[in-house]
């Protein structure tokens, strides 16, 4: 299907701000340096990731995203970092890779997006090489029951304006169920609004 004009013109705009705030920021840079060897970053967007990479500990990135619309955006950072990224235009639920090929798969602020999120997170536990590590950076399903009504009140009407963004997805049982173990994962408000905020980050590891 075809972007439209808002998607094409305006949301890769809209997306790059929202997850470009200092506070999201902050918490990219915890994240991101941690990645080493073959990188797969999924839902790699307008690449503001890419700055965060420690370019010494990092041998090839792949950055996987359904929305080219966004890509134009991407070529301007890579240019700008100074890195050779190779990116593919497709969704996560069926990553074009053998298994066990990469050692870091990269997601930040992406799950809430993809349609089928368990099913693209057993993609990314398949094609990580034993040992490798799931680093996420996630907005999500908050602890505290008055947010969640919020959350799934308006989590619909959000997601036709915001790229198919949820607001309520729960981090931690999709990568159980997708077989991963985190045990280092912080949870936390960051500025805002509450059914916006809550963010999850940390890394994984295939149980």
């Amino acid at each position: 299907m075809h972007a439209n004009w808002y998607e094409r013109h305006v949301l890769p705009h809209f997306i790059d701000m929202a997850c470009g705030m200092k506070a999201v920021r902050r918490l990219r840079q915890k994240v991101v340096p941690r990645a080493y060897g073959q990188v797969l970053e999924i839902g790699i967007g307008t690449g503001l990731n890419l700055k965060h990479y420690e370019k010494s500990s990092i041998t090839r990135i792949v950055g996987l995203d359904p929305g080219l619309e966004m890509h134009h955006l991407a070529q301007k950072r890579v240019k700008k970092e100074g890195m050779q990224v190779e990116l593919v235009g497709l969704s996560a639920e069926k990553i074009p890779f053998a298994d066990a090929v990469f050692d870091t798969v990269v997601v930040t602020y992406t799950l809430c997006t993809i349609p089928d999120a368990v099913a693209a997170l057993k993609e990314m536990h398949r094609v990580l090489k034993p040992g490798g590590k799931l680093l996420f950076c996630e907005h999500g399903l908050a602890p505290d029951a008055p947010v969640q009504r919020w959350q799934n009140r308006l989590s619909p009407v959000w997601s036709k304006f915001a790229g198919g963004c949820n607001l309520n997805r729960d981090i931690p049982a999709m990568l159980k169920e997708a077989g991963f173990k985190s045990d280092d994962m912080q949870t936390r408000y960051l500025p805002g609004p509450r059914f916006l905020t809550y963010n999850y980050w940390g890394s994984a590891v295939a149980e």
